[in-house]
């Protein structure tokens, strides 16, 4: 394959990954490392960085996404930035946290502990389990340790954060719309930590691909961010406009097909 046909593979990732993050607030990692990992295998990019560079390219890749999908959100008033406000403080800490851990994975521990996560998110996606009437957000501190979980967990595998905090929000009883919208705006602080705790832990690894920023590999994150910021909007506009339950049974399916794809394919 020749490069113009990885870029148009990195385009049709950003498209999908862009109108899901839109329409269900999602950064899209769970379903763009499985791909990233595949077009970076075909590419014949260093074996030994393949999911580093998958993950930490799919981070950087959620700074762009995140700030389309939430300014359409933000158009409509479904973000709640007291909560955003609130929750930042953990996330920032999480998140560098989280990316320096990362470092110390093997490449197949790396990807065991990224599909055991998607596997549990996938299953409370698809029994869509509701809360208790009386419960509701945590104050300041549990606000700081949930996001530090949520930012710390979200790096280590380049997710948005929005696959946890999501249903976190949902479960405290905050509207499903406005839980969708506010986890764009969560996942532009968990991007920004995780990406630059990425460049940094890359910094200086022997054999990294060339065009490469630490753990962040340029081309893909041109191409996905191009297209991705494109269709949120589109996403956004249909989140508001479509009832979201099947959408997000069918969404939990994929997931848990491409995380089994790609732990099979690096086993």
């Amino acid at each position: 394959m020749t490069f113009d046909l990885f870029l148009l593979g990195y385009l049709a990732v950003g498209a999908v990954v862009g109108f899901f993050a839109g329409m269900l607030g999602i950064g899209g990692g769970a379903m763009m490392i499985p791909l990233l990992v595949t077009l970076f295998e075909r590419q014949g990019l260093p074996r030994e960085h393949l999911l580093h560079l998958a993950v930490g390219t799919g981070m950087a890749t959620i700074i762009f996404t995140s700030i389309s999908s939430v300014i359409a959100h933000a158009r409509r008033g479904a973000v709640r930035w007291d909560i955003a406000r609130r929750i930042t403080p953990g996330i920032i800490i999480g998140g560098l946290a989280g990316a320096w851990i990362a470092k110390f994975f093997s490449t197949f521990g790396l990807a065991l502990f990224f599909a055991l996560l998607v596997f549990a998110v996938a299953v409370n996606m698809l029994f869509n389990r509701k809360p208790r009437p009386s419960r509701q957000l945590p104050g300041p501190a549990g606000m700081s340790v949930a996001g530090f979980i949520v930012s710390f967990l979200s790096s280590m595998v380049a997710i948005g954060g929005a696959a946890m905090t999501v249903p976190f929000m949902v479960m405290c009883n905050v509207p499903i719309l406005q839980a969708v919208a506010t986890a764009a705006a969560i996942g532009f602080p968990i991007a920004v930590a995780g990406t630059v705790g990425y460049v940094v832990t890359g910094w200086g690894e022997p054999a990294l691909a060339a065009h490469s920023v630490g753990y962040v590999y340029l081309p893909a994150l041109l191409g996905v961010s191009v297209a991705s910021m494109t269709l949120a909007p589109l996403g956004a506009l249909a989140a508001h406009s479509l009832p979201t339950a099947r959408l997000k049974q069918a969404f939990a399916v994929l997931l848990l097909v491409l995380s089994t794809r790609m732990l099979i394919s690096l086993a």
